[in-house]
């Protein structure tokens, strides 16, 4: 079949149409392709797959077991406060990418600790440094073993667009869509916890200063729309509840009105004016966004510009840290040796695409290329998709229970220096223990608890 989906599960026998069209390896379908079919026949290719290439049902389908290293927090520095004077880039350019990086030697520990050391804005606009220590840090073997270099396909959508179109409050508030969310900036995020969203670090920061409109940065998540406001406020001892909610909503109005100038800066010049979203229709069936400030977030120091070198690409990723905890469910952070030996080695990740404003957008494809810290894939993506957190789904260890994994972030199309010469790949950040180890304490704010998966 070509593109077989498996990891997203098999899905109720309910009807849910995207809006795609699908043409590949002598398959073609014109119109609208029930995403349910495909993913059912998906997953049953799959399963007939690890029936004959792997019996025992072992190794190749479950998540690895391993230790990591521990990252601890050293020193923290007060900076002064950001300019806030950086615009936002729809494609980076002169990136050092996989080719481009063959000759590097390994970071030393000095290097990893300098690279990890990271940068905290709190929302008052104040900045803090904190550099960090790496214990325990032994990968293993058969991190990348036998990775190497593959012919590769330029970037671009490839005719026929293999994206789909989540508009069916069904699925776009179940999960693993529901773990998607809209940065005010122009990008996209994945839940990693209840409180924090995983991103793209230039979705926030230039490499030199953060973005114009990070100082008062909020993050979307789809709900499905209130039929009346202030439902909920009436009724003895509900008073300080039906306040607390009258704020947020004026809160949420006031987020809005940022959301339209991040969202102006992002697409200026492509295209004539677009809907304000506050004012969308109340009578839509669509979920809409639920705005959430950010009360911080975090940045590598290997993002920096003047600190990594050729290798910033690698660190293009971000913490946000939300003032109000999300009921929906997230996605745990997992770490994989190699994607495309995976069997069917693919990857999946949803985001905002600019060019379907509004709606979440799902795809999945096939690993080209691959080295420590960077994939180059064939996903068709459009601004907006940048942040987005890229997973798989594998067996947990020793259960019959298939769990999906957020392995690295979108960090979108890139300009990629390939020996002398820039071409345009669509490029994802991986996370790699070290990493791992960096998030998760950014995340919990205790390293003994980012030990093993």
């Amino acid at each position: 079949m070509g593109r077989q989906q498996y990891a997203t599960g098999v899905p109720q026998c309910t009807e849910c149409t995207a809006s795609h069209s699908f043409s590949q390896g002598g398959l073609s379908a014109m119109g609208p392709v029930p995403l349910t079919l495909l993913l059912c026949v998906s997953a049953l290719a799959v399963l007939v797959s690890a029936a004959v290439d792997d019996p025992t049902g072992q190794d190749d389908y479950t998540w690895p077991q391993r230790k990591f290293p521990l990252v601890q927090e050293k020193q923290t520095v007060h900076l002064g406060s950001s300019e806030f004077l950086a615009k936002p880039q729809t494609e980076l350019h002169g990136i050092c990418g996989i080719e481009c990086q063959q000759g590097f030697p390994e970071p030393s520990l000095d290097d990893l600790e300098q690279l990890l050391s990271y940068e905290t804005m709190y929302e008052n606009g104040t900045r803090t440094l904190t550099t960090v220590t790496i214990q325990e840090l032994n990968v293993s073997n058969d991190w990348m073993r036998g990775s190497g270099l593959h012919t590769r396909r330029r970037r671009e959508v490839y005719g026929t667009d293999t994206r789909f179109t989540i508009a069916d409050k069904q699925y776009s508030l179940k999960y693993p869509f529901s773990t998607s969310v809209k940065i005010s900036t122009g990008c996209s995020g994945v839940l990693v916890s209840p409180k924090h969203v995983l991103t793209a670090a230039h979705c926030i920061h230039n490499g030199t200063d953060y973005l114009d409109g990070v100082q008062k940065l909020s993050v979307g998540v789809l709900k499905e729309r209130s039929r009346r406001k202030g439902k909920g406020r009436k009724g003895k001892g509900r008073k300080g509840k039906g306040q607390r909610k009258h704020k947020e909503e004026e809160e949420d109005e006031e987020i809005n009105e940022n959301i339209e100038i991040g969202e102006k800066q992002e697409r200026k010049g492509k295209g004539k004016g677009r809907r304000n979203r506050s004012r969308r229709s109340i009578t839509s069936e669509q979920p809409s966004f639920r705005w959430t400030r950010v009360k911080q977030m975090q940045v590598p120091k290997g993002w920096f510009k003047g600190i990594s070198g050729n290798v910033v690409a690698d660190y293009d990723y971000a913490i946000l840290e939300l003032k109000r905890a999300q009921k929906t469910k997230y996605m745990d952070l997992g770490v994989i040796p190699s994607i495309k030996k995976l069997p069917a080695g693919r990857i999946h990740f949803s985001g905002f695409d600019d060019d379907r404003p509004g709606n979440l957008v799902y795809r999945f494809c096939s690993v080209s290329e691959e080295s420590n810290d960077l994939l180059y894939q064939y996903c068709d993506a459009k601004p907006g998709s940048s942040g987005s957190g890229v997973y798989i789904r594998l067996k947990e260890p020793g259960k019959k229970k298939w769990k999906r994994k957020i392995i690295g972030v979108f960090s979108g199309h890139q300009w990629v220096d390939v020996n002398g010469m820039q071409q345009d790949y669509n490029v994802a950040v991986r996370i790699t223990p070290p990493k791992y180890a960096q998030i998760c304490l950014w995340v919990h704010g205790d390293s003994s608890q980012c030990r093993g998966t």
